[in-house]
Order: structure tokens, then C-alpha cells, then sequence
């Protein structure tokens, strides 16, 4: 039976998160599908960073204590904690993605001293290939690939890999990817920019070890917005860190010589914080509010059921790449075709947002907080033009 608009519509109507995009200030006229690289802007973002200001201005470096910008680390890695499914102490707020892989990638060989292997998948998201392959050059460690064939035994430290595959969305067995990992007594270190705000991840029912994501895709904290950074509590004292920096000293103004971890993840800090970051993300993180995960997985996988469903009856010449289950994909759906540069292009000039990865995929990101059906309704309209036949 052909999909109408008037489903959408009716989809929407019963939407309990429906209520949500008026929370965000997207432009009228555009279908913004690519929330899965950076999130649209929340409204309270602006005004947040107009207080900021105002702060700043008024009691100088004393805001530092009054509009406390002190405790904005662990506030917001309290924050991102619900989202991920651990305790608010466990995660902290600090730095860049790539820049919590390099501290906890180095930290999680020293706590595996003796073993000379690192796996991660061939797969992953380019920096996070990079960074291993830094680490591995500086500690003179193998890096093996697991999707190539590289054996999980004894002789491996820590495993790296993507809650969902940034490419194909196709989630990764979380739970039993880290038991595997502790079977041979290695540790498991995830990434979850492509999962966090979307779909549950559940890091502390996983016994996960470690963990970093962004905040800049669904949650939303705008372009380079600090990163994350999880570590399971009994494993906080065994971390040493490779950035020993004056913001994860135990005592900071006591200016002592030597380094002193801070307890817990507070260890992981550098330096100074990105104030102006944070408290946009602190601003953006309130669209989450009084939204469980479980709403956003299911909201996140219609949205996607209906794109898939849609593109099999008016876009025949795209073939899906992504999980047909909708179970084992994250909020997004990719596809594949020679011009795929192309229809995105002129998808984009008739107000649809997707993005492209070479050599030919089409990704489509559905941030459950803002997209509607009628949205993807809207999109596969606008695409059905600019395909060739």
C-alpha cells in the first residue's frame, strides 16, 4: 500500500515527543537529516551564552565562583551520564573526543602492563584509527583490526570500538563485546558519538570500561562542543592519565611541584575548561529534559522504518546499506549509489540535508528531538527529483 503524507501527519499526531522541536531553531522550509554530524541549535542556547556574557562582563574572573563555572565538568558529565546509561560520577566533561581517546587509550595499556596488542576495527571513524595508531607508535605496541581477522586472546590490552558504525549505523554488540574482552582479561573502551541522545547505550549494565563520545551530534551542544569521557568507578584509581595537566591536579591552588591525581574522572581534565562550550552544551542538554532513552530509540526507529519504507517505493535506484532491522541500526540509515555526491547536492538545494561519505553512501540522520515523519516524508519527495533514472 503506497505511504501518503496524510500517514506521516498521523504518525506525528501520535508522537509523544512531537512536542520537542519547539525547542530548536530550525530554519522554515528546511528537512535537516544530518543531526548525526552536527545537532541543530536548541533555542536556550542563545540565551544562555547572552548570561554568559553578562556574567563574564560583571564579575570578571569572580564568575568563576558565581555563575559557577567551576563545577560545569562533572555538572554536565552528571548530565551526560542518564543519557548513557551510568553513574553521574563516572562521567566527566573535558577536552575533545580524540583527545579522551589518547588519555584513556594510553591509560588502559598501563593498567594491561605486559600485553603488546591493541585491536580496533578497520572500519572506524578515521580519528579514532589515527589516535590508536599514534598510541600504539609511542608505547610500542601491534595494533591489530578484529574485522580483519585479528584474534582476541592474552596477548591483548584493550579493545576500541563504535557503539554504531558511523558509515552503515549498524550497532555493535555492546554487552558481549565487552564480555569477550574480559574473558582474556582485556579492557573495553567504546566511542559513542554516533549513539549518545539517540538510542540507549547502557554502559554500566555492559560492566563497560571505558568510554568517550561528543556532545556536537545528538546532543546538540553546537560546533566543537567538549567532549566526554567515562570510567567505570572501579577503575577511577587506576587510571593514570598521559596529559597530566594543572586541571586534573588533586589540589590545584595548593601549586605544587609534583602531579597529584584528582580522584575520580576528575583526573582526566588538562587545563583551564572551554567555559563558553559548556555552558552552550549545559543550555542544549535541556531538550533532554524529562525524555527518557527509551522514547528517543523508539521515536528514532520509526523515523528511520518510515525513510526505508518510502525509498523502497519511490527510490528504487538507491540500495540501503544500513541494517534492515531496525533493531540493529542506530538513528540514521545509509544507502548507496554511483552519484551519490550528486543527489545529495541537489537534494541540499531543494532544502534536504543529508550528508556524504565516499566512496558513494548517503547518510540520513534522524535526531528524535526535532524530526518529524513528515519531515522524511518531505525529503524523499524532494530527493525522488534529483535521483537519476
Amino acid at each position: 500500500m503506497t505511504i501518503t503524507r496524510a500517514d506521516a501527519v498521523r504518525l506525528d499526531a501520535a508522537d509523544p515527543l512531537a512536542g520537542l522541536r519547539d525547542r530548536f531553531d530550525i530554519p522554515e522550509g528546511v528537512v535537516y537529516l544530518d543531526g548525526n554530524s552536527l545537532g541543530a541549535p536548541p533555542r536556550a542556547v542563545a540565551g544562555a551564552l547572552a548570561t554568559f556574557a553578562g556574567d563574564w562582563r560583571r564579575d570578571l574572573i569572580g564568575a568563576w565562583g558565581s555563575a559557577g563555572w567551576g563545577g560545569l565538568a562533572a555538572r554536565l558529565g552528571a548530565r551526560v551520564a542518564r543519557l548513557v546509561g551510568a553513574a553521574e560520577d563516572e562521567v566527566i566533561v573535558t577536552d575533545t573526543t580524540s583527545g579522551n581517546l589518547f588519555k584513556l587509550l594510553v591509560a588502559a595499556c598501563r593498567m594491561r602492563p605486559g600485553r603488546s596488542r591493541v585491536l580496533i576495527e578497520a572500519a572506524n571513524f578515521p580519528s579514532d584509527l589515527y589516535v590508536a595508531q599514534g598510541v600504539c607508535e609511542l608505547l610500542g605496541l601491534e595494533l591489530g583490526y578484529l574485522d580483519e581477522g585479528a584474534p582476541l586472546d592474552e596477548t591483548v590490552a584493550v579493545v576500541v570500538h563504535s557503539h554504531v558504525d558511523f558509515r552503515t549505523g549498524e550497532i555493535a554488540d555492546l554487552a558481549g563485546l565487552t564480555a569477550r574482552a574480559h574473558d582474556v582479561g582485556a579492557l573495553m573502551l567504546w566511542d559513542l558519538c554516533h549513539s549518545a541522545g539517540a538510542i540507549p547505550v547502557g554502559l554500566t549494565e555492559a560492566g563497560a570500561d571505558l568510554a568517550v563520545g561528543c556532545t556536537y551530534k545528538y546532543l546538540n551542544g553546537g560546533p566543537g562542543s567538549p567532549a566526554y569521557a567515562y570510567v567505570a568507578r572501579s577503575l577511577q584509581d587506576q587510571v593514570r592519565q598521559p596529559i597530566t595537566g594543572w586541571g586534573g591536579h588533586a589540589r590545584r591552588f595548593a601549586m605544587a611541584r609534583e602531579f597529584e591525581p584528582a580522584p575520580g574522572t576528575a583526573r582526566l581534565q588538562v587545563s583551564q575548561a572551554p567555559v563558553i562550550g559548556m555552558v552552550a552544551l549545559d543550555a542544549a542538554l535541556d531538550a533532554f529534559e524529562g525524555v527518557t532513552v527509551e522514547a528517543l530509540r523508539d521515536k528514532a526507529a520509526s523515523l528511520g522504518e518510515l525513510f526505508v519504507a518510502l525509498a523502497a517505493e519511490r527510490l528504487p535506484a538507491l540500495r540501503l546499506v544500513s541494517p534492515r532491522d531496525p533493531g540493529a541500526r542506530g538513528s540514521q540509515v545509509s544507502f548507496a549509489h554511483p552519484a551519490a555526491e550528486r543527489i545529495l547536492a541537489g537534494a541540499a538545494e531543494r532544502g534536504v540535508i543529508g550528508d556524504f561519505r565516499p566512496p558513494e553512501t548517503l547518510r540520513f540522520g534522524f535526531a528524535p528531538l526535532y524530526v518529524r515523519h513528515v519531515d522524511v516524508y518531505e525529503a524523499v519527495e524532494r530527493i525522488t527529483a534529483v535521483v537519476p533514472a
